[in-house]
């Protein structure tokens, strides 16, 4: 039997678990200045931190292209929660038109036949995004009806040519447990694997979600009760996620999100973990709160996992 502190990576597909151990191992203190970061990171003490950063990351660019009598393109994420009050609060006290913002919803969940979740369904993130968006915008700022770009089966062309149409000035996001961004997860399916440039060429399309992300999910919000958990999901690829001028991610999910950072944070671009292919972006950065950056490895030092 091949001895597993010989794994290595195959063909570019998966983490070498010796090199996730030492990342892993780094304590939470010493990764903003770590001298293998392959990507630009900040950390930030909490979620209070990081939605007021997330807010104001936004009307920066929003600012700066009305004040050019420009318009600002960006691609938006349902969630995470922190951010949708600072910046409601900043754009009604600082009046900032966003009568010119055309904004790009990342992704939506579906059912397992492929349709559009009822409105009251925890996961129909059109839902969540009226309410916790674009609720509470004073209604002579608000973005135009006609400048909201749902994702749904019905919708993919429509969205496909209007981002096609002109660049995308900012893309927000977040990352899932195996660094999915948007709903860009690793792929598991038993006979297709598509490799890393394939990956950074998808587009928008439907897709069954992975076990993982299903049980992840379902821990998250319903105690476990996986069959509650959307077994489908629309997405746009990371072709149109990466395509803006800059891309910035955010997290304070915490343990969900551990090793995924530190996957992106010193791991070479790698199917496993799309995450890392914000690498190759020119204008990239990670932001994550304390408790996102901690890991139970670094905390464990007397374990022996290899």
């Amino acid at each position: 039997m091949k001895n597993t502190k010989d794994i290595s990576i195959h063909n570019g597909a998966f983490v070498n678990p010796l090199s996730l151990l030492e990342w892993c191992k780094i304590p939470a203190e010493s990764l903003p200045n770590h001298p293998g970061l392959r990507i630009p990171y900040r950390q930030v003490r909490d979620s209070k931190e990081m939605g007021r950063l997330m807010a104001e990351d936004l009307v920066e660019v929003i600012g700066e292209n009305n004040r050019k009598g420009s318009p600002t393109r960006a691609i938006i994420p349902c969630g995470p929660k922190c951010w949708y009050a600072p910046f409601r609060d900043l754009v009604n006290t600082r009046s900032i038109s966003l009568r010119n913002l055309f904004v790009f919803h990342m992704d939506e969940c579906l059912d397992w036949q492929g349709r559009v979740l009822p409105a009251g369904h925890p996961y129909n993130f059109r839902s969540f995004m009226e309410a916790h968006f674009y609720g509470g915008i004073h209604p002579q700022l608000a973005v135009p009806e006609n400048h909201r770009f749902w994702l749904s089966p019905a919708t993919i062309e429509t969205v496909r040519e209007a981002i096609d149409r002109a660049p995308i000035d900012i893309t927000i996001g977040g990352w899932g447990q195996d660094g999915h961004v948007a709903y860009n997860q690793a792929r598991r399916h038993p006979f297709h694997h598509p490799g890393l440039e394939e990956l950074a060429a998808s587009t928008i399309r439907i897709q069954e979600n992975n076990i993982d992300t299903i049980v992840t999910l379902a821990q998250r919000t319903f105690g476990a009760a996986y069959q509650f958990v959307p077994p489908m999901s629309i997405t746009l690829g990371l072709r149109e996620c990466l395509s803006a001028k800059r891309v910035r991610l955010y997290s304070d999910t915490g343990s969900w999100k551990q090793t995924a950072l530190r996957v992106a944070l010193f791991s070479e671009p790698i199917a496993e973990y799309p995450m890392t292919l914000l690498q190759r972006h020119p204008d990239a950065l990670i932001t994550a709160t304390l408790e996102t950056a901690r890991h139970p490895i670094s905390e464990n030092p007397d374990w022996d996992l290899l």
